[in-house]
């Protein structure tokens, strides 16, 4: 019997077809498909350790990350399991075989693990109906009321207060692949470049599962929160009426794939601690060499763009690496230099297409740094994230008796010391001269919030300051115990009324 498959969440779900099989979202065939027909030898992916290559075409590296090995064979690649859940090793395809059909069909392929992209609440539908429980709460509705909250995102997905940890849980943490397939599609980009349904989905979940789950920022929901920024940058009049059909898939596919297999550590512990990819790329822009050629490595692997000229194909591939490329931010003041001079001369022509390619570059930056520009919640929320990143190496420096890099030693750095910097000395200057290039209301809108943000920053800084200052002048003339209690006093006055107690300033929302 065949059974047919819905994917539960992602609104893909009607446009994939039904003998396909995922696993953990990443697109397979059942045993009965011919869509890939018996593989060319030739064309085997063959990988060895952390490099893997094309044996029909050896100078194409495909660098990959901590070992990662996939072996290619008729029924697709088998994942790389970064996240555990207590459902990701059952067979999906005996829970979703209907129940009152009276017989079970008898397949005689070898049986093989099928990984879906189904939400706990239908796993645990499917759990019941398979132990014979009776259903007590229609689990299933939840998933459709989770999927219309989250299309209902996607209908504002322009706006800059746009929440993309609220639709990352709307999605089942599968932001990254919704918004990105999402985007294309309405720019009609999927049938413009007729992109095949089938590769664009493999490759799109693909993407997302060489994030690292695991590193508190340079995960999935920040390439997400890039790629939604980017979007609201193209959508900018100047830009929007100059972009050409290709300079938008660019743009899209560079912002999601930007820190593609981020480590979560940077290119100075790299290099100090003399890493194959130090080497490789002879400590020049290391993260994001591999990031271009861990998305080029995708592309070929799911062939998304295999139906092209090889010329176009290439050129795509070069042109995706120019941008990540410019994300480096030990090139910041190069990039920013150069933008400065083009507004100061007035010579920018965004009907040439190199001119165009460098405001791309330069929208991707911002919205690779656009952090400090958003919403209080939302600010404070990254803040926080890339700063535990930033003390997480610190630790691993400690650890194994290196030098702590500047800012990663949480000992004498705070989350509010850091922001105020970065803020000051590149957020600010960058951002400052896209309003030059394009003084909209967005533009004022990210201004806006940097400024109240860091305001913010500094308030709270100056409380614990004050609040330091008591505790130690308290101390001063008390005796052992009393100097033990004042310090427990002002613990406490900061954990119940310091930071919480103060009314942090909120920017006009942006409609």
């Amino acid at each position: 019997m065949e059974v047919c498959y819905q994917l539960p969440v992602l609104p893909l779900d009607r446009l994939v077809p039904k003998h396909v099989l995922s696993r953990r979202g990443a697109i397979s065939f059942s045993s009965s498909s011919s869509l890939f027909g018996a593989p060319d030898p030739r064309q085997l992916s063959q990988r060895r350790g952390a490099i893997s290559y094309d044996s029909s075409d050896q100078t194409a590296l495909y660098i990959r990350m901590l070992g990662d090995v996939r072996v290619r064979s008729q029924v697709g690649f088998e994942p790389e399991r970064r996240i555990s859940h207590p459902y990701l090793n059952i067979d999906f395809r005996t829970l979703h075989t209907r129940l009152d059909s009276g017989s079970t069909s008898e397949s005689k392929a070898p049986e093989r693990r099928v990984h879906r992209l189904l939400s706990f609440q239908r796993y645990l539908h499917s759990s019941r109906l398979l132990r014979g429980v009776p259903q007590q709460i229609p689990l299933h509705l939840l998933d459709e009321d989770y999927t219309g909250q989250a299309r209902c995102m996607l209908e504002k997905v322009g706006n800059w207060n746009f929440d993309i940890f609220l639709f990352d849980r709307l999605t089942n943490g599968n932001s990254l692949i919704s918004l990105t397939f999402h985007l294309l599609n309405q720019y009609g980009l999927v049938e413009l470049f007729q992109l095949d349904m089938v590769k664009l989905w493999r490759f799109l979940v693909m993407v997302q599962e060489d994030y690292h789950s695991d590193n508190p920022y340079h995960n999935a929901i920040h390439a997400a929160d890039v790629t939604q920024a980017m979007y609201c940058y193209m959508q900018e009049p100047i830009l929007a009426k100059s972009l050409t059909s290709c300079d938008i898939i660019l743009g899209i596919l560079a912002a999601a794939t930007h820190d593609l297999d981020h480590p979560g550590v940077n290119q100075p512990f790299l290099i100090k601690t003399d890493h194959y990819l130090a080497t490789l790329y002879k400590n020049t822009s290391v993260l994001e060499n591999h990031h271009w050629k861990s998305a080029v490595g995708l592309l070929r692997e799911t062939g998304l763009f295999s139906h092209l000229p090889a010329e176009d194909s290439l050129n795509m591939e070069r042109e995706l690496g120019s941008l990540i490329l410019a994300t480096d931010i030990s090139r910041q003041n190069d990039y920013l230099s150069r933008f400065r001079r083009h507004l100061d001369q007035k010579n920018l022509c965004l009907s040439n297409a190199s001119h165009r390619h460098f405001i791309l570059q330069m929208a991707l930056k911002c919205a690779d740094i656009c952090n400090p520009c958003r919403p209080w919640e939302l600010s404070k929320r990254w803040s926080e994230k890339v700063t535990e990143e930033f003390f997480q190496q610190g630790d691993i420096e400690k650890k194994h008796k290196l030098e702590v890099s500047p800012l990663y030693d949480r000992e004498v750095n705070t989350v509010g010391n850091i922001q105020i910097g970065f803020m000051t000395y590149v957020a600010e200057p960058l951002f400052a001269e896209w309003t030059r290039f394009s003084d909209t209301r967005l533009s004022q809108t990210m201004l806006g919030y940097m400024g109240l943000n860091k305001a913010s920053w500094s308030g709270l800084h100056q409380e614990q300051a004050s609040v330091s200052k008591e505790a130690g002048l308290g101390s001063a003339g008390a005796d052992t115990g009393g100097a033990a209690a004042a310090r427990r006093d002002s613990v406490t006055a900061t954990a119940t009324g310091g930071t919480s107690s103060k009314e942090i300033p909120q920017g006009s929302k942006e409609s």
